[in-house]
């Protein structure tokens, strides 16, 4: 079954009528706004009457100064609880981020610590570590070349080593 669709003009009659609705209610909002602050500045706020001698000009002071201490802690209280609501925000933030595994890994800092110190940290304290490698190698000895004792003067050894004669001498001392 095929719906008929709406004309242009009632859909803008249509649309003027929700719009005349629309900014009616604006108004009465606006002026119920107005008669909510009238109802609690009359509540919270009485008229405020100068008083003519100093005594009472200074008990006044000190009432206006207990409202205001009053006051002072609230905002506090509110802004304590402000900040806890921010921290549990931020916290599910994370734990979601977790969740979904997207998680962005922090820049590290470097942190000068030696092996052993680092394997104490992930193992704990009760485990002894030691990271003395050198320990667990095999000695070996080293072997001593036995080098030719008498070397001379290297001069000489360039001079009968060069040319065709030089050459067959070294092939001859090889033998």
């Amino acid at each position: 079954m095929s719906e008929k669709k709406m004309t242009s003009s009632r859909r803008h009659h249509l649309k003027s009528l929700m719009l005349q609705i629309a900014q009616e209610r604006l108004k009465k909002e606006i002026a119920d706004r107005e008669v909510e602050k009238q109802r609690y500045l009359e509540e919270n706020c009485p008229a405020l009457s100068t008083p003519s001698s100093l005594q009472d000009l200074q008990d006044l002071c000190k009432k206006i100064h207990q409202n205001i201490d009053k006051v002072d802690e609230e905002r506090y209280d509110l802004e304590a609880k402000v900040l806890k609501g921010d921290k549990e925000i931020e916290d599910l933030k994370i734990k979601v981020i977790d969740l979904i595994g997207k998680f962005k890994k922090p820049a590290l800092k470097k942190v000068r610590m030696s092996a052993d110190a680092m394997l104490q940290a992930l193992l704990g304290s009760k485990h002894k570590v030691n990271m003395d490698l050198r320990a667990n190698l095999k000695q070996v000895k080293k072997e001593v070349k036995e080098e030719a004792a008498d070397v001379g003067d290297w001069r000489k050894n360039i001079e009968d080593k060069a040319g065709m004669d030089g050459r067959k001498k070294m092939f001859e001392g090889a033998e």
